[in-house]
């Protein structure tokens, strides 16, 4: 902090602003000047830090600019650089302005060729600091004046060069302290690096006082290239209406209230009665009329210390507006539980689960009929095998027509329905992406692209590995369901059993856990294997039926040939009886094989689906999630950076 001026000689009034009186001041032996023309010195503060976002303004903006920025860092996988380019820009220039002092207010005054800007500028300013005349551009360079010592580094920043840097009348006006006031050039003038500048300048101050004149008050460069993109900037903005002097008093008001539609038309908010926005006002700064009007709202606005945290906070209104296409979405985005479930039937349509459910069961009841059947009915079963060739030769298998051998078992070789896998890889990429902006529908739809590569290829093990399970799993008398129900063993979970859920590029957490469900799928099938014990009875029971028989049959035959004796009816009855009974047990044994068998076909059906849902979940709807995941935290850090929390 400099050191305070010392007292002059004369007058020992010890008053350095910071430090309490000490003693009386001494008698003076001169009469001091009026009270009303004493002016007290206005020593300038001493060069200190910047200071931070304190106001209100600035508390609100802070978080702002974080979001935005976290906004800008997770979006530049997702779109493109041009689109976040204005954000960068915002940020860059915020992060500057923040490293100088926030108290101070930059303000320009732009303005077409003739208005008065320079005329304006020194009657601001009480003194002739910026060259005004005729000649036409008169400004070539952007001048300055501030109402501070501590400006240069906003100079600096702002590339206004050193011989334009100009100081006003000391003592400083203290109804503009802080203010550091810009003269630019014309906004339409000739040379193309005027106009340069002026869209520069114009991206980096606090605030700015167009200047227009009653010729070209509503010019249609002014209005549709400046007042019309700037309208969110209107609480930063002054309308100065120069040379009311070449007009009367009638023609004066219908001008001024003329500039006011126009304004209103462009967007820009007019801060009447009391509201927010622009201040529209009426001078001539040749005259000094109303000069005093517009040097009193400058000295508000300065005395205000939060023009910088206004501006950048229109800064990100601005940009925000102007990204929300790329961040807000129609509706509420998302995948619904009917979408999942769709996808997961559509997905064990593929793979067959229903018919693969219903082979099972018939394969289930078949090995039950060949368990529990008559001796003659599994001789003739039998002999219809041998009848058909070799196994693994024949058949019309599911995909190409080939077959592998499970426990001696000719297995079709199954194949994913590809068709219907593209289609419920797309109806999901449709789900999840409706209502989403355009660039993250994309990245949605690329990621289910993504997980189906190598989809299909996968369900192919699942069904092949099932068409085993079922074939090896029926010739075993499948699982021991304790009367046949539905979940068997396992329940009604989403266990996959002993089928592999996925090959190729599926995450290494899914692959690991398909294999350890495969082995303790494979574990449990160990133990499930068993025959039911009502097969071996009825077994046993043909087998004694069929004994029966063979005993009628041979009495029958001792008794023609003389060489045993005993009623006529007696092998006749054995004979009968058996042979009568041996059906009778083998529809027993059917009837009973049909709840079992259904629960088996049930248990496989709802393993293939399981095992089709998990590959489908890895590969498809994991990524699909973990998108829609990202733009949720996106949108999150969009609505704090637009300020609509």
């Amino acid at each position: 902090m400099s050191a305070p001026t010392p007292p002059r000689r004369g007058d020992r009034v010890w008053n350095d602003g910071l430090i309490a009186r000490r003693t009386r001041p001494a008698p003076v032996t001169r009469p001091l000047p009026p009270p009303e023309r004493q002016t007290p010195p206005v020593r300038p503060s001493a060069p200190r830090a910047p200071r931070g976002m304190t106001s209100p303004a600035g508390q609100a903006l802070r978080p702002r600019l974080d979001a935005l920025r976290e906004l800008v860092g997770l979006s530049r996988a997702r779109l493109d650089r041009r689109t976040l380019a204005e954000a960068g820009r915002v940020l860059e220039e915020a992060a500057a302005r923040q490293r100088h002092s926030l108290d101070l207010t930059v303000v320009a005054i732009a303005g077409a060729t003739g208005s008065g800007k320079s005329t304006l500028f020194n009657a601001l300013a009480r003194a002739q600091l910026s060259e005004a005349g005729v000649r036409r551009p008169t400004t070539a360079m952007p001048v300055s004046c501030a109402w501070t010592d501590r400006a240069d580094g906003l100079l600096d920043r702002l590339g206004i060069p050193a011989r334009a840097r100009r100081q006003p009348v000391r003592p400083y006006d203290p109804t503009l302290s802080g203010l550091v006031l810009l003269d630019l050039p014309d906004h339409d003038s000739a040379a193309t690096g005027h106009r340069e500048q002026v869209d520069r300048l114009l991206g980096l101050v606090d605030a700015v006082i167009w200047v227009v004149d009653p010729e070209k008050y509503a010019d249609a460069v002014l209005h549709e290239r400046y007042l019309r993109p700037l309208a969110g900037y209107a609480e930063v903005t002054f309308v100065v209406l120069n040379q009311v002097d070449r007009l009367t008093g009638d023609a004066a008001d219908q001008v001024l209230d003329d500039l006011r539609r126009l304004l209103d038309e462009d967007g820009l908010a007019l801060g009447e009665h009391g509201e927010p926005g622009a201040a529209v006002l009426a001078l001539s700064a040749l005259t000094g009329a109303g000069v005093g009007e517009l040097r009193e709202a400058l000295g508000l606005f300065a005395a205000r210390r939060c023009a910088a945290e206004m501006r950048l906070t229109a800064d990100v209104d601005g940009v925000s507006s102007r990204l929300r296409a790329a961040y807000v979405a129609d509706g509420r985005p998302g995948l619904t539980e009917w979408a999942r479930q769709e996808f997961e039937d559509r997905l064990a349509e593929a793979v067959g689960a229903q018919a693969a459910g219903l082979a099972a069961e018939r394969a289930w009841r078949r090995e039950a009929e060949r368990a529990c059947g008559s001796s003659w009915a599994r001789l003739r079963m039998w002999c219809e095998r041998r009848g058909k060739g070799a196994p693994g030769t024949a058949g019309d298998g599911a995909g190409d027509g080939e077959q592998t051998l499970v426990a001696g078992v000719p297995v079709p070789r199954r194949t994913a329905s590809r068709p219907l896998v593209e289609r419920a890889v797309r109806a999901l990429a449709y789900e999840a992406s409706a209502g989403l902006p355009g660039p993250w529908a994309q990245a949605v739809r690329e990621a289910a692209g993504r997980g189906a590569e190598g989809l299909a290829e996968a369900l192919d093990e699942i069904a092949a590995s099932a068409a085993a399970d079922m074939v090896a799993g029926a010739a075993a008398g499948a699982r021991r369901p304790g009367g046949g129900g539905a979940g068997g063993r396992h329940g009604a979970g989403g266990r996959t059993g002993s089928w592999r859920t996925g090959a190729g590029h599926v995450a290494p957490e899914a692959e690991d856990s398909g294999r350890a469900t495969l082995r303790r799928g494979r574990a449990a099938g160990a133990g499930a294997s068993e025959r039911p014990r009502w097969w071996r009875a009825l077994a046993t029971g043909q087998k004694t039926l069929l004994a029966v028989q063979l005993l009628g049959t041979a009495w029958f035959a001792g008794a023609c040939v003389g060489e045993l004796g005993g009623p006529w009816w007696g092998p006749g009855a054995l004979m009968v009886g058996g042979a009568a009974t041996a059906p009778v047990l083998g529809w027993g044994g059917r009837l009973a094989a049909r709840g079992p068998a259904r629960g088996f076909g049930l248990e496989t059906e709802r393993r293939l689906r399981s095992a089709a849902a998990v590959c489908g979940r890895a590969r498809v709807l994991e990524p699909v999630v973990a998108e829609l995941l990202r733009y949720r935290e996106v949108r999150a850090q969009y609505v704090i950076a637009a300020g609509e929390v």
